[in-house]
């Protein structure tokens, strides 16, 4: 049956609820489109004067434009690159722009000393040479206590770490602090040897990493030199070296003596672990010693050799804080230490290995004879010790290796001081054996070398120190000729020597000196003499003009290179002047008083102000030649020199002119007295100066460009009263006072009256040492009118 119109239209219209759409694999399908769109879309704003580039406009940045605050930072990063990057950019920072170290030192050691304890090597690695080579030396001006003081908690947390590494570092960080702060050590010897106590007995650890063990142990060496030695007091004392720190610290010298006894006691617990921690090398003796080991070997030697050394200074010295070096501990080095002497390899070895077991069985024998000095060994151990020193005098001597001249000489210096004491020890044929050792070392060393100069201080010792030394048995006649031997050498030496090696030359001119005074010289010397000094008596009196001009030019152009004082220098020329008549002595004067008035009065350095008063006083006569206008410049210019020698010159307990202070200020003072004794108006006129001054508290003339010294009114006032007390001292100068008592009196009363007016001002030190003026003065007034 046919469809009808009207319904087909119906069925169009009703539509479909889901349309399908079909889909090609691979195509993206679009969005849903109620999706919401939350792309944002703006324009940049630009705002040149906030930029980076500007905001860093003016201050220091390293290489890659990192200021110090950003580079502080970055060391606390988590990231162990970054860390290292920052101090990298710190040293470069640092080097290009040293005033920010100066400004924030203390900012950038506070923010450093975390990364001592660094889990990274490269980190802890880099701040060490940063610190080594910018840092502390970038601070080396300014006192360097704060900045170390900063460091140290840190270091000894470091020193308490879990990791070795970290332990064995901390030590390094710890030598560079004493390295640029000596006293630190004493402020934390406990401390510190605790920890390289704890450190050393960890054996599992130290034979594996023996580079980080070398450089612990080169800081205990360093630590320890601070330290008092028997070693300066055995030396002659001209080969005293200068005051260790110890000494050189004087106001801390009271508290370093407090740590005594806690020092002394540190080290005797330390010493046992040191020997043991030797014996753990000694395995490695029996193969090849390898650098390494040798050098673990010599420092932990060099320690207990600075502990014995340090012991026995105590004992010598009286401290009541040093023990006796009882049977007990002495033992422990005699049996594990001494009894595997001499130390040698088990095969044949080259000069150079066979040159590292020399040096560590002197550092033996240097221990051996501490020790022997307060024990007895046993006579089989000393022999043992007697023929190795004998080996090393005769077979090192001979040596014809030329690379190791240095080494060898440094092995021998270092066995020649013990010497005298062995040979006043020892007696038959030993005594013989060592002193012809001894003397084929001194006639076979080159004149210039260091085993020469160690031999010659060692003849002094034996010849003139102890003159009856070799002098034991007058029987033996061949004692006596080995002395007769080495003073014959000298002359021989010397002209050998010549002008080339002045330092060397000048100890033999002492040794000369000290035999001549006693007698000990022979005629037959002199002809060798001659030789050297080249003296014409015949023609001494009468020089060619050109032969003094050149002797002159000569000496000038020495002065000019810095080789002799000004004062020698000006000595010499008055010398030639009066001596070869280059002119008649008032005409001479004439020309040269305004000249060195006016040069004296430029305020140059004192040895330059006392040789052109020394010149004045040899061309002047009594009474002076000076006129009254170079009197008158003269009394300010004395005012002056006098103060500027009581603020350089200081005074000691010892008062008196033959002390070495007071040798030295007699040496400047004594053109001034001369001056004073030829003339009473310039005393009168000087003591004038010096009270006006006090009395209208002004000191510019007195306290010129030359005192450095100089705190203030007080420093003034005490060097015044010491001026005229060493006049009071001087014979000639005390009988003039006398006729200026009033002067003086002035003087007095105006010290006095500074006194009471700046009472409220003034600092407690102060007023101490103006009150301490007065009452030294005192005593000049009270000897005066007596």
């Amino acid at each position: 049956m046919a469809k009808t119109k009207g319904s087909s239209k119906k069925q169009q219209k009703r539509g479909i609820d889901f349309k399908k759409i079909k889909r090609k694999i691979g195509r993206k399908l679009p969005p849903p489109k109620n999706t919401t769109n939350t792309e944002i879309k703006s324009k940049a704003i630009v705002l040149p004067e906030q930029s980076v580039a500007s905001e860093k406009a003016g201050l220091a940045v390293s290489k890659k434009g990192l200021t110090l605050k950003e580079l502080l930072q970055h060391t606390s990063h988590h990231n162990a690159k970054v860390r290292k990057d920052a101090l990298m950019g710190m040293k470069d920072l640092f080097l290009n722009h040293p005033e920010e170290l100066k400004l924030h030192r203390y900012a950038v050691i506070e923010k450093l000393r975390e990364r001592m304890s660094d889990d990274e090597k490269t980190v802890r690695e880099n701040l060490y040479q940063l610190l080594k080579l910018v840092i502390l030396p970038g601070c080396k001006e300014d006192n360097q206590g704060p900045v170390i003081s900063l460091m140290m908690a840190y270091i000894f947390n470091a020193m308490t770490h879990l990791a070795i590494d970290v332990r064995l570092m901390a030590f390094k960080f710890f030598d560079l602090a004493v390295e640029y702060h000596p006293p630190s050590f004493f402020s934390y010897a406990e401390k510190i040897l605790q920890n390289y106590e704890d450190i050393l007995r960890k054996n599992q650890f130290y034979l594996e990493d023996k580079v980080k063990l070398k450089n612990a142990l080169a800081g205990l060496v360093r630590c320890l030199l601070l330290l008092p030695s028997s070693k300066e007091v055995n030396l002659p004392a001209k080969n005293i070296p200068e005051k260790k720190i110890l000494q050189a610290f004087e106001p801390d010298v009271p508290t370093v003596f407090a740590e005594y006894s806690v020092i002394i006691k540190k080290l005797k617990d330390l010493v046992p672990v040191l020997v043991n921690c030797f014996q753990d090398f000694l395995p490695v003796l029996h193969d090849s010693l390898d650098a390494q080991s040798f050098d673990c070997m010599l420092n932990i030697l060099r320690s207990i050799d600075l502990a014995v050394a340090f012991f026995i200074h105590g004992i010598q010295q009286g401290h009541p804080e040093s023990p006796p070096l009882d049977q007990s501990f002495s033992s422990v080095l005699l049996k594990k230490l001494l009894v595997v002497f001499p130390l040698s390899p088990m095969h044949h070895l080259s000069e150079k290995d066979d040159d590292r077991y020399v040096i560590l069985n002197i550092v033996i024998t240097e221990i051996f004879m501490h020790l022997s000095e307060w024990i007895c060994p046993p006579a089989v151990l000393f022999e043992k010790f007697l023929t190795f020193v004998e080996y090393v005098l005769l077979e090192k001597s001979c040596s014809n290796v030329r690379s190791n001249k240095a080494v060898r000489e440094k092995q021998i210096s270092t066995l020649i001081p013990f010497i005298p004491k062995l040979v006043s020890r020892v007696i038959g044929n030993w005594k013989n054996r060592l002193l012809q050792a001894f003397t084929k070392t001194f006639q076979d060393c080159s004149p210039e070398s260091s085993v020469k100069l160690a031999c010659l201080a060692a003849i002094e010792e034996m010849v003139i120190s102890h003159e009856d030394l070799l002098c034991t048995d007058v029987n033996d006649s061949g004692l006596f000729d080995y002395k007769i031997t080495w003073i014959r050498e000298l002359p021989m030496l010397l002209i050998l020597l010549g002008d080339r090696h002045s330092s060397s030359s000048k100890v033999v001119l002492h040794l000369l000196l000290r035999l001549g005074q006693r007698s000990l010289l022979y005629d037959d010397m002199q002809g060798l003499l001659k030789e050297f000094y080249s003296t014409d008596q015949d023609k001494g009196n009468e020089l060619d003009p050109f032969m003094l001009f050149r002797i002159i030019e000569v000496l000038h152009s020495t002065y000019k290179a810095g080789r002799i004082q000004i004062s020698d220098f000006i000595s010499f020329l008055i010398t030639l002047a009066s001596r070869f008549k280059m002119g008649d002595n008032s005409l001479v004067f004439a020309i040269l008083e305004k000249v060195i008035l006016e040069q004296i009065s430029l305020k140059p350095p004192l040895d330059n102000s006392c040789a052109m008063l020394r010149m004045l006083v040899a061309l002047d006569s009594k009474p002076t030649r000076l006129s009254k206008q170079s009197i008158c410049s003269l009394s300010n210019v004395l005012s002056a020199y006098l103060i500027d020698v009581a603020h350089c010159v200081p005074e000691d307990d010892d008062e008196s002119m033959s002390s070495i202070h007071g040798q030295t200020r007699r040496y400047y003072l004594l053109p001034s007295f001369i001056l004073f004794d030829r003339s009473h108006k310039l005393l009168n006129l000087v003591l004038n100066v010096m009270g006006s001054s006090i009395n209208g508290r002004s000191f510019s003339l007195l306290s010129g460009d030359r005192i450095c010294y100089a705190k203030g009114s007080s420093s003034i006032i005490n060097a015044i009263v010491s001026v005229l007390l060493w006049m009071q001292r001087e014979a000639k100068v005390q009988q003039i006072l006398y006729l200026y008592k009033e002067e003086i009196d002035h003087i007095s009363r105006s010290i006095c009256s500074l006194q009471s007016l700046e009472e409220i001002n003034v600092p407690i030190e102060e007023r101490h040492i103006i009150k301490c003026a007065i009452d030294r003065l005192k005593t000049l007034t009270s000897s005066l009118y007596q």
